[in-house]
């Protein structure tokens, strides 16, 4: 269905661009992802942007469901959101939901757009010259966020779109095209201001992600896709070539050692900040919430400044993102804790192999041939995907892992051949990419489509690495298809469901993703869920319990298999912090 362009900037057209915009960078993602090859080979900037705008679209659609789904007492009014609603949601969601540096800095760009399309006045900030005047702000607020900023990257090309609106006359959609004419042009520009992309034939991944945003917005008002300039598109595709070829050779250098590192001139970081001369830059990226007030986070910029590089804290009004790549991940933690309340705290290894390793310290670690790569929601499951050969990825309540994660988890297990488990539906378009990523490192992937962590268990109980990659691969996905999945979770908030209306504390139980029962009681839910599922049949119960799940749920349930099923076996794993309270899996 062709898209009806937006005259003024509405909520509704909050809501097209986030999508629009989602769309652009999903196209543009693995492009983006291959230009982000320094100064951490990991690949990931377009993942990290594109979760980044999942993150505020799913906000805006929640702010439109509320209103739309809203009727009765207590409930919001039906109809449609604001302006200030939705840009204040597409905010929030991108500040909550940013990832890396650039998507760091992309989230601070849509809060400087809001403060501007939601400031109370005698002018509202809905035509074109609010845009021009939203896209200023966005971009000296940006720049500001940023410790140490460096021309050559996201916030050259966002300066460089805020010139060209602000010189544009006329409504939104002719300020939009030229905000990203300014943009492409910039973009084209990036290799001449930092050496880095010079030598390597690039542009800027920050920027090109911007300009995919950026195309959106054009696209909310006017309804037609701009064409890259062929100086951008020249140069993209020279950066998806290079990024092959440099990943061909780190996978090279990897196969030799430690001592076939070789870190380029130290010029640039990922997105806006620069990097660290000689030794190859800080060892882990540090990212996470908090909650502070505005004197506690200057003094923290001050303390995370003298720690590492690639410094950016955004956000305002007592919440804030921050992220840092730094030696010590620790003091960055406590640095946090010291100015408030961190939490959805994320550590990122830039790679086990490349970091504190130089000089050949270490012999060469030679590949096998095949491992499991599996994403665990819990400490207790880690512990038991690993007993089992498995190289586990901790996705933490509320944290899944993104991309880059995944594909240095893939490099750590050191394999020839890599069976990747997201164990997450969700975490399908993250772990495709990431299989995409490692597979130009000269990597065998391949994705089983694990939805839960019990799939995950009956996928890894047949794998035989000793038969043929394609026999082992049908094997576990046969295993992981056969096993129905379910969980007992409790209701965050109000919402509509397969099973009814649920209230925020409400117990859940979903079969396939699906919720299927309503309740009060853990046990009594998890006895429910289990019964619909073994009356289809099977032949073993998996039950993994969380830290919240009560006492004797386990008990109850064990008990309840061998009264009424009594060819059904059962097994139960301490899944430690994993969100759900109770997994179950029938095979």
């Amino acid at each position: 269905m062709a898209q009806v362009p937006q005259t003024f900037f509405d909520a509704l057209a909050v809501r097209t661009w986030c999508g629009l915009a989602l769309t652009a960078l999903g196209r543009a993602r693995e492009e983006i992802d291959a230009i982000n090859v320094y100064p951490v080979a990991d690949g990931d900037t377009g993942t990290n942007l594109y979760l980044t705008v999942e993150s505020a679209a799913t906000a805006v659609e929640a702010v439109f469901a509320g209103y739309e789904a809203g009727s009765g007492p207590g409930s919001v009014p039906a109809g449609r959101p604001s302006l200030a609603d939705a840009a204040r949601a597409m905010a929030h969601g991108a500040l909550i939901g940013a990832r890396g540096n650039s998507g760091t800095i992309l989230a601070q760009l849509l809060r400087g757009m809001a403060q501007v399309l939601t400031a109370e006045g005698e002018t509202p900030h809905t035509d074109g010259n609010g845009l021009g005047l939203a896209l200023r702000h966005a971009a000296d607020s940006a720049r500001q966020a940023v410790a140490h900023p460096v021309e050559g990257t996201v916030l050259s090309v966002a300066s460089a779109a805020a010139d060209a609106a602000e010189g544009a006359v006329g409504d939104c959609g002719t300020v939009a095209r030229e905000a990203y004419r300014g943009a492409c042009v910039a973009l084209a520009a990036t290799p001449g201001q930092l050496a880095v992309l010079k030598h390597a034939g690039v542009v800027d991944a920050g920027g090109r992600g911007l300009v995919a945003v950026l195309a959106a917005l054009v696209e909310t008002f006017t309804g037609e896709v701009p064409e890259l300039s062929a100086a951008v598109s020249a140069a993209a595709a020279a950066a998806a070539a290079h990024g092959r070829v440099e990943a061909a050779r780190a996978a090279d250098r990897a196969d030799d050692g430690p001592d076939g590192e070789d870190r380029e001139d130290g010029e640039g970081g990922e997105d806006g900040e620069g990097g660290e001369d000689g030794d190859g830059g800080p060892a882990f990226e540090v990212i996470y919430l908090l909650e502070a007030e505005d004197r506690a986070v200057a003094r923290l910029r001050q303390r995370l400044d003298a720690l590492g590089d690639s410094l950016v804290v955004v956000g305002g009004d007592g919440l804030w993102n921050v992220h840092v790549h730094v030696d010590d991940a620790g003091a960055a933690v406590e640095a946090g804790v010291e100015a408030g309340r961190p939490y959805r705290i994320r550590i990122t290894h830039f790679g086990a192999d490349d970091a504190h390793t130089r000089g050949g310290e270490r012999p060469p670690r030679e590949r096998v041939q095949r491992a499991v790569v599996a994403v665990v929601p819990g400490e207790g499951l880690a512990g038991l995907y690993t007993e089992a050969g498995a190289t586990t990825v901790l996705a933490r309540p509320g944290e899944p892992p993104a991309s880059g994660e995944l594909v240095e988890a893939v490099r750590r297990a050191h394999a020839r051949e890599v069976v990747l488990l997201p164990n997450d539906a969700d975490l399908r378009h993250t772990a495709a990419a990431a299989a995409e990523q490692a597979r130009t490192e000269g990597i065998r992937v391949a994705l089983i489509p694990t939805r839960s962590a019990v799939q995950g268990i009956a996928a890894l109980a047949v794998h035989e690495p000793d038969r043929r990659f394609d026999e082992d691969v049908v094997s576990m996905t046969s295993a992981a298809g056969a096993t129905r999945y379910a969980e007992v979770t409790v209701a965050e908030r109000q919402s509509w469901t397969m099973a009814g209306i649920c209230q925020a504390g409400d117990v859940l139980g979903l079969i396939d993703g699906d919720v299927a029962v309503i309740g009060s009681d853990v046990t009594s839910a998890a006895e429910t869920v289990l019964n619909r599922m073994l009356a289809a049949g099977g032949e073993l119960v998996t039950l993994v319990l969380g830290d919240e799940a009560p006492e004797g749920v386990a008990e109850r349930l064990e008990a309840r298999v061998r009264e009424a099923y009594l060819a059904v076996d059962t097994v139960v794993y301490r899944g430690g912090r994993q969100g759900a309270l109770v997994l179950i899996g029938v095979e």
